[in-house]
């Protein structure tokens, strides 16, 4: 008989108790989870689907679950335990109810007791014998938005005030569809058509990306176990994060400051163009240094980066003004873009977050603006979609440095050529990319 303890529904109760209850990453857990484990690979993908499955819709399964938990006092994890039994009835088709039902009691009763146990079986059969709770008895529209697509309301209401309903609508439909894996080839060591053959041949499926020139979106297969990994052909970096370096039009000979760098995707990025320049790496804690270092070898670009422990913010103490021909600050954010891998930051934010990265922001930006050589580019980037710490940071920087300006921030696949903005946003919704934020500033004087 197998030990409830070691099942992927067990061990869902186990990684989401730590998410929701105590703010742990949902990657980092699911991956220590699996790693702990001896799981079979559909028990790998189970767990994985009840985890972020019930993270994407957990504002939405409250809502359903509400009428049946009045005047109850849950426990924390048995409170998570009715939330992943819920995404299962609801969203997993091919897992039979009484599954569901049968082992959720069994996880109550083994970490529980009887009263726990009798609670969830009470519970589920009857959430079984009604229909779903409809939204449409919610009669203010950003709150019904917010429930059917389990995003906080004060985020439904800023994007609606940065983008509109219509457009806020899509993105919230777009972020809880399933995320893509997606590649960056190395340009120093290889070619993307090789590259597509090598890992045909290891039995991994790819295509291009449209949005990105070096990227490949995965159909099928394990890339962290194939051989273009391991060598450093290949690294896992969204499409849309690509772009940053993509619209910075460096040159050979150059040396750029990646201002905030870690873990280093972007920083080997701009060393693979760099064939007798150097990028220097910055980040805060010297653990991730290490890891910016760590990537750069494997990469086999460790002799194009200087990797050192700094705050962008205090980059006067180590480099004279005019050190750099470009500067890249992919600026600490909200991550509000990365909500279809990173679910749970949706429950994690604030506004008052957004205004506080928002003045970091400026700081970063300020200290780097005279280490910029005339006429050269700083490339601001983000992975938010919040215009206060996009757009605004980018006009309030310009309206107190006179001495720079705002360009067209241009990408090889001219991606949104036609906008009217000079920045580039890229949505969730526009090409089922992580969202995206590049501003392009050149210094004048």
């Amino acid at each position: 008989m197998t030990n409830i303890k070691s099942t992927p529904r067990w061990l869902a109760l186990d990684t989401l108790d730590r998410v929701i209850g105590q703010s742990a990453y949902s990657n980092i857990q699911l991956n220590n989870t699996i790693s702990r484990h001896h799981l079979s690979e559909a028990d790998k993908n189970l767990l994985t689907k009840i985890v972020y499955g019930t993270l994407q819709h957990q504002l939405t399964i409250e809502y359903r679950l509400a009428p049946y938990l009045r005047g109850k006092k849950l426990a924390h994890w048995v409170n998570v335990l009715l939330l992943e039994a819920v995404y299962q009835l609801d969203y997993l088709d091919r897992v039979p109810d009484f599954a569901v039902v049968n082992e959720s009691v069994e996880i109550a009763k083994v970490k529980g007791n009887s009263g726990i146990r009798k609670l969830v079986t009470a519970v589920l059969r009857n959430y079984l014998r009604h229909s779903k709770r409809d939204t449409s008895e919610i009669k203010d529209p950003i709150k019904q938005m917010s429930v059917e697509s389990s995003v906080p309301r004060w985020l439904v209401s800023q994007l609606a005030d940065d983008y509109g309903l219509a457009s806020t609508s899509k993105i919230l439909q777009s972020i809880n569809d399933p995320a893509h894996l997606s590649l960056r080839v190395n340009l120093a060591k290889t070619t993307v058509d090789t590259v597509i053959d090598q890992l045909k041949q290891e039995g991994i499926h790819v295509h291009r990306s449209p949005v990105a020139p070096q990227g490949l979106v995965v159909e099928a297969g394990n890339v962290i176990q194939s051989n273009a990994f391991r060598d450093g052909l290949v690294t896992i970096q969204d499409e849309s994060a690509q772009l940053a370096v993509d619209s910075m039009n460096l040159q050979p000979t150059f040396q750029v400051l990646d201002a905030c760098a870690a873990p280093g995707g972007k920083t080997v990025q701009i060393a693979e163009q760099l064939s007798a320049g150097q990028v220097t790496a910055l980040d805060i804690h010297q653990n991730k240094v290490r890891l910016i270092e760590k990537n750069a070898r494997r990469m086999g670009l460790e002799k194009r980066v200087k990797a050192m422990a700094l705050d962008a913010r205090k980059v006067g103490q180590q480099f004279e003004d005019e050190t750099f021909d470009a500067i890249l600050v992919d600026a600490p954010c909200s991550g509000i873009g990365l909500l279809r891998k990173k679910p749970e930051i949706r429950y994690d934010k604030s506004v008052e977050d957004s205004q506080r990265l928002h003045k970091i922001q400026l700081a970063i930006l300020d200290a780097v603006a005279t280490k910029v050589k005339k006429g050269g580019i700083i490339t601001y980037s983000t992975c938010t979609l919040l215009k206060m710490e996009n757009e605004l940071t980018i006009r309030e920087f310009l309206a107190s440095h006179p001495q720079f300006t705002e360009l067209t921030t241009e990408t090889t696949k001219c991606i949104k050529d036609g906008r009217d903005a000079r920045s580039l946003t890229i949505l969730p919704s526009d090409y089922g990319t992580d969202g995206f934020f590049i501003g392009t500033l050149k210094r004048l004087s």
